[in-house]
Parts: C-alpha cells; structure tokens; sequence
C-alpha cells in the first residue's frame, strides 16, 4: 500500500499559516513512508472562493518550501483537483445515499429549523436534529415537491444512545455521543455538496490513506465513519492534530495574532525559519534541538513525536528563531540578496514610485518617505494622533468600525478598500478626509504620508488590519464593555458585514 495524504484548503481568503502547519506535516509523514503528498481545492463555497486565494495559497506553501505530488496546478492521476470541477461526482453519490435508505430528502424551511432546535433545547436535549424531528407526513413531502419548493440531502444518522469509537492514530480510541451527531446536510438547496460529503468522496477516490488534519474536525469524525459505512468503502486512518493557539491558549485567530503567511512574508521572516517553527508545533526533534531544516525534519520524522498539547504560537519566539537563521545560515551576500528581493525589488519599488515621485527633492527623501512600507509595528504614541480631530474614543470607533469594514473585505485592492471606507464615513456621517485622518496614522505612522488607501493596498489586509489594531490599543483599547456596544451600533449602520471574525 501507497501511503497517500493531502492537504485540503479552501480559496476563500488570505493563506493561513494553520494550513502550511498540517501541510507541513502531511507532507512529512508521507515522505517517512515513501509515500505521496496531494494537495486539493476544497472551493465549494462560490460566493467566498476566489481564483487570487488559491493563486495566494499555492505560491505561501511553495515559498515556505512545500511541494505536492498531486494538484491542480501540476494535475495527476485522480484529478480533477478542484471541487468546483467535480459537482456532478458529488450528486450522483448523494442519490445512491437517498436510493439505499442512508441519506433523505429534506424539505424543512430556515424557519421550522429553528424551531424544532427552540424545541429540543426546552426539552433539555442537545439541539443536534435527528430524521425523526425532519420528518414530515407524506401527503405534506407531497405537496412541497409538486410546488418546487427548495431541499437538502440529508444523512441518516443514529437516534438512540449509545457512542461512536473513532480510531485515531495518536489518541488512541475515541468516544463520542451518538446524540450530538445531527442529520447533516450532505447536498445543498443549490446542488453544492458540503464539506463533509466531498471531503469522504473526495479522500475515497483520491485513494487517500491517512488523513491528517486539525482536532476541531473530532467532532465531524462519527458522521464521517457513517458514511465510509453507507458506502462500504474502507476507513483510512484517522490522525487529529493539535490545534495552533495564541499565548492565552485560545484557538489561534487573526483578532490576537497575525494569521496571514502573507504577513510573516511581508514582515520579513525568512521561510526557512516559518517553516522551522511550525515544525516546533507540537513536534520535536529527537535530540530536542529548536532549529532545523526542512530536510532535516523529514530524515527524522515521526508521528508519535508529535504532543497533543495546544502548542502556543508565539510571534517573539519565531522572532527569536527567524534571527538565529539570519545570523547562523546567511553569508553577508545572500542577506544582501534577501533584502533585495524582500523588500527592494522591482515590483515592490514600481507600486511606490508613483506616490513618492511627486515628493521627492533629493534622491535621500525616498527612505524616509517609504520606511513604514517595510516596517513592522509602528513606533506610534497618543501624541502621533495630536493633529488629528476628534476625542480619542470617537478615534477609537472610527477605526474600529474600519477595521471591521476591512476584515469583511473578500478580494484585497484599492478600489475595495476605498468603497468600504468611503462607504463606512458616510454612514458615519464624516467628511471621508476627517474619517481616514487617525488610519493615516495608524497604518504610516504620520498624518503628513501619501494616501493610506493606496497604502493599505501595497502593505496588504493582515499588515493594514494589524496596525490598526496597534493604533486602537495605543489609544486605550476598546473594553468589553466598549466592544459590545460598538458592535451594536456597527451593526446599525450600512451594509457591509458583521462584527464577527
């Protein structure tokens, strides 16, 4: 047998470093068995997957120095390698589920949902649905399907007690409550397959053998075994792998820690390094050594290495490991080298020229003038924000509206960030010149720089939404309090997202 995995992530925003994490050790734990790494677009998601997020995933993961036998961009035997191109595999398969009693038609409304759920929770019960609580009289299916009106697919799923034994391969056997497995949607109203039918289809077909992936899937395990059940196909083998978390141990997010590889990119660090320490994640070398390559992780790989505590990703850290590459394994040449192509190549100096151009006198007022577009944090105070109107928590809000403006932001470039803005200051009631006078700050570190919305556009969304943040915290912060009644009144404004992450 060919030890075969994969990578499977979704094109629907920028690449995040959670990904090249189980890639990473995807990757690695095929390479110790001989075997084949195979990377998959899961794009099911039409209205958020785009063809710049997965452009932006593949070039993160090949610049970080992973690379797949399989994939849409190289092809492969048991392509194609994007769901968006194999709909009509997944259809067929949900047919043959209703055809053999294992998955139904469903034609409840958003409404009786939510229902239903209210119901089960007044009777103390979890608010997973079961096919009896979806079930309707005949005459009603009837009458539903002669009015054409929309359905899901749903699978069949245990109603009584009882416990699901999931094997997996670090945690030994896990057992989870048949009661909080609900009647999954397996086909959508609009004939897109969820995640949970194309992933089981998808791993099948592609002959995957081991699959690797984050422990918040443990819960999806049981519905996942049902269906390699209803099937009659076998079970590969099932490995959860710790989840990335901030230093408070919470699960890793963008609202406590950069989580773009775009950013780590932008900011600097080496990809040998990034990749160093997403190996530290959970694994360890056996002689305990912190820095090590690539090539060395996989001559010394071994899945039972890994430890199921979260592992803490801290941002100093990889600081501290970024520099040891730099100074250990960079001549003065290749640093050289880095730094033009980092920062001072070509395309990075030709998107700047066109602002700095009509500000320059002497050839030295470049550098001053373009510093924050290759800097990190910005040494910003309360007193960087003097000239700028308005007391410091209407400051505060406007940036904090912005920001969650920005974070709903699909496809990141300068006409989209200016609509959203512009947008945001006439719901606000602000003149857009008062409204982009503290983001001036925030993202160049003075009021006096060339437009921050070209700005924003050049230094990209997690580095724009990171230092927005800075600004917010530098002014005081927002409590919880203070967070709560924000949002409400964010949500009372314009259309243009939630407050949510």
């Amino acid at each position: 047998m060919t030890v075969r995995t994969r990578i499977a992530p979704s094109p629907t925003g920028d690449p995040h470093v959670g990904t090249a994490y189980i890639a990473l050790f995807n990757l690695c734990f095929a390479r110790a068995h001989g075997g084949e790494f195979i990377l998959r677009i899961e794009d099911t998601d039409q209205l958020r997957s785009t063809p710049a997020s997965e452009r932006a995933i593949l070039d993160s993961l090949r610049w970080l120095g992973l690379e797949w036998d399989e994939g849409p961009d190289i092809g492969g035997a048991c392509g194609p390698y994007r769901q968006s191109e194999r709909m009509e595999i997944y259809g067929e398969y949900a047919l043959q589920l209703v055809k053999q009693g294992n998955a139904f038609v469903c034609y409840r409304t958003p409404e009786e949902l939510e229902q239903l759920r209210e119901q089960r929770k007044a009777a103390g019960n979890s608010t997973a649905l079961k096919p009896s609580d979806l079930a309707l009289p005949g005459e009603e299916v009837a009458r539903r399907s002669d009015a054409g009106m929309p359905y899901v697919i749903r699978m069949m799923v245990p109603e009584g007690e009882g416990s699901c034994a999931v094997e997996d391969l670090l945690r030994g056997t896990i057992e989870l409550d048949w009661s909080m497995v609900d009647a999954q949607i397996l086909l959508k109203s609009d004939g897109m397959p969820t995640y949970h039918l194309a992933n089981v289809v998808d791993d099948h077909l592609m002959g995957i053998t081991h699959v690797l992936r984050g422990e918040e899937w443990i819960n999806s395990a049981p519905k996942h075994l049902l269906l390699y059940q209803y099937f009659g196909w076998d079970l590969p083998v099932f490995c959860h792998l710790p989840l990335l978390r901030n230093p408070d141990k919470s699960k890793l997010s963008k609202r406590k820690n950069p989580t773009s590889i775009l950013y780590y990119q932008r900011m600097g660090f080496l990809p040998e390094a990034l990749l160093n320490y997403l190996g530290r994640m959970g694994w360890s070398m056996p002689d305990e050594s912190e820095k090590f390559s690539l090539p060395q992780m996989l001559e010394n790989f071994d899945i039972h290495r890994v430890s199921l505590g979260g592992p803490i990703f801290d941002v100093d850290k990889l600081r501290w490991l970024n520099g040891l590459w730099i100074r250990e394994d960079l001549s003065q040449e290749q640093l050289a080298q880095r730094l033009v192509s980092w920062a001072y190549n070509a395309d990075n100096l030709m998107q700047v020229l066109p602002h700095a151009q009509q500000r320059l006198e002497t050839l030295s007022d470049f550098a001053p003038l373009a510093a924050f577009l290759v800097s990190g944090t910005l040494p910003i105070t309360p007193a960087s924000f003097a000239e700028v109107k308005g007391e410091p928590e209407d400051l505060i809000a406007n940036m904090q509206f912005a920001l969650w403006r920005l974070e709903a932001i699909r496809e990141w470039d300068r006409d989209a960030v200016w609509e959203a803005l512009k947008d945001l200051a006439n719901a606000r009631g602000y003149k857009i010149k008062d409204f982009l006078a503290p983001l001036f700050v925030a993202i160049a570190g003075s009021s006096a720089s060339f437009s921050v919305v070209d700005s924003m556009a050049m230094i990209g969304p997690d580095m724009s939404r990171m230092r927005i943040r800075h600004a917010i915290d530098v002014l005081g912060g927002v409590s919880k309090k203070a967070a709560k009644r924000l949002e409400k009144e964010y949500q009372q404004l314009a259309p243009g997202g939630t407050a949510r992450e």
